[in-house]
């Protein structure tokens, strides 16, 4: 009896666990934005969607989860040979999603190896085709090729190819070093070319302003010029105007005459000099006018014209007339008398005096003060 309600009890206790297992295997929870296959005896089943799912146990086998989601692949750098024979090296980035479970589990082994392999062998297609200038700057165009390819070809693993990019594209190194110089000299050409261009304005708008310069300053000298000349014109007009208004007599100007005398004789160069014939009329009339004070004054001009004058150059020049040459040589200017006075001219002997030794009807010379 012992033994039979043990058998009994070891039996409930294989079917609950039997029947646990059972119910275990049949409820299956598959998370969001991921996919299993069920197969049945061997043969595909069904798809089991996100969220709870029943089976039949010991029936239906689960297979493993397939991801859902935009999954990204970076291959490793393959070489590709251009269309100019230049081998360059290129990294390729595959963005691609799952979209049909069961042709990605079912069609292909394994679609990530399967779509590297054919990656690689589009882009040497592609790149074959270009030389290594298109290569380097053609990336769109390349991207473009492998995409409508890498989707026609993976459309029945139940794949599709959202997106491939190059990453990198490195060429050997003496074509980098060849890049570089070129690249170099290039910036070198502009370089220069901007420089250059630089100084041709440079030099355009100091040109254009050293030729405003001038003109403004042509301008402003002729404006100058007008204006001064305007102001003497009128400065002269004045000096004249004045001049014959007030009449002045000789004995003024002589005296005018003998305060410009010492400044032509203080020139370096004044080694003789010309005095007209007015100036000695002038001075011999305030030389009788002053009673000998003119000889006085006129000395010292007469020493420094003196020390100056050689006899080589007085030989050479008997025309010209120094001042003490030239007072003594000067006639005394007749006086006029009027015309109901008029006599027989009348002529002083040397040493004569004019007011003591004039005849009779004839005025006396005025006698007139310098100031002092």
């Amino acid at each position: 009896m012992t033994d039979i309600a043990i058998a009994v009890l070891v039996a409930l206790i294989g079917c609950v666990f039997v029947l646990a297992t059972a119910v275990v295997r049949s409820v299956w929870i598959v998370p969001q934005a991921k996919a299993r296959n069920v197969e049945r005896f061997g043969r595909y089943s069904r798809t089991l969607q996100p969220g709870i799912s029943f089976i039949v146990p010991f029936v239906d086998r689960v297979k493993p989860l397939i991801d859902l989601r935009e999954q990204v692949v970076s291959f490793q750098k393959s070489p590709v040979i251009t269309e100019d024979n230049v081998v360059v090296h290129i990294d390729t980035v595959l963005f691609f999603q799952v979209t049909d479970p069961r042709a990605a589990d079912y069609e292909i082994v394994d679609y990530i190896k399967a779509i590297e392999q054919l990656t690689a062998t589009q882009l040497r297609n592609v790149i074959g085709t270009l030389d290594l200038e298109a290569t380097l700057t053609s990336r769109d165009r390349i991207n473009t090729a492998l995409r409508g390819v890498l989707d026609d070809a993976s459309g029945k693993w139940g794949i599709r190819v959202t997106r491939v990019e190059i990453k990198a594209i490195d060429p050997p190194s003496s074509i980098k070093d060849a890049m570089e110089k070129q690249m170099r000299a290039e910036r070198e050409k502009r370089a220069a070319i901007l420089t250059a261009e630089g100084v041709r304005q440079s030099k355009i708008l100091t040109a254009e302003g050293e030729k405003q310069s001038a003109i403004l300053q042509a301008e402003g000298s002729k404006q100058a010029a007008i204006l001064e000349a305007e102001g003497q014109a009128i400065a002269i007009e004045r000096v004249f105007t004045t001049i014959h208004r007030n009449d002045p007599d000789p004995k003024l100007l002589a005296y005018q005459y003998l305060q410009t005398l010492p400044k032509l004789a203080e020139g370096k160069g004044s080694t003789f000099w010309v005095i007209p014939s007015e100036v000695t009329s002038a001075l011999q009339a305030v030389s009788q006018a002053f009673g000998g004070s003119i000889d006085r004054a006129v000395a010292p001009l007469q020493q420094a014209e003196a020390k100056k004058a050689e006899p080589s150059e007085q030989s050479e020049r008997p025309h010209e007339l120094t001042l003490h040459e030239a007072i003594p040589a000067a006639a005394p200017p007749a006086t006029p008398l009027p015309p109901h006075e008029a006599t027989p001219p009348y002529e002083l002997a040397p040493g004569e005096d004019a007011r003591q030794d004039a005849p009779a009807g004839l005025p006396a010379p005025r006698e007139e003060s310098v100031g002092r």
